[in-house]
């Protein structure tokens, strides 16, 4: 699927995540993460997975130029949203020399469209565990902590 496509249908199906969260329905890894925007300071809503690894929770850049990278790198807290819970979080982004192996990990124990993602997204060049660590240098990865 081409990449801009893909985009396309994942937007969409992020508005109706968003709404499902809103309402109180909560599924999977998904999160709805609050965080002031970099150049308004208005707040601005993503939908996320927060994948937990190895007993900690890590937030992954599965688009090239995501806006809630940007305005996360700016920000000093962020709000995140499962169901009807709130809660301050602080995401610390991992060094490139880190996130190899954290990338192994996510392909290790995750479902093959989880990777697949980064794949069509144009992230990865394929979705091994070798694929994935290789594009370290292009997939931000942040670590959750409380605020």
């Amino acid at each position: 699927m081409e990449t801009r496509n893909f985009r396309r249908m994942v937007n969409s199906f992020n508005k109706v995540i968003v709404g499902l969260q809103r309402t109180g329905i909560a599924f999977g890894p998904m999160q709805l993460l609050t965080v002031p925007g970099r150049r308004s300071g208005q707040p601005r809503t993503f939908a996320i997975a927060v994948n937990e690894l190895d007993g900690e929770r890590y937030i992954f850049q599965a688009f090239p130029k995501a806006a809630w990278v940007a305005n996360v790198r700016a920000a000093d807290t962020v709000t995140l949203t499962r169901g009807r819970k709130s809660s301050a979080a602080r995401l610390v982004e991992i060094p490139v020399a880190d996130r190899g192996p954290l990338l192994r990990t996510l392909v290790a124990t995750s479902p093959a469209r989880v990777t697949d993602i980064f794949v069509n997204s144009g992230q990865a060049e394929a979705a091994s565990a070798d694929a994935m660590a290789a594009a370290a240098d292009r997939i931000a990865i942040f670590r959750v902590e409380p605020a």
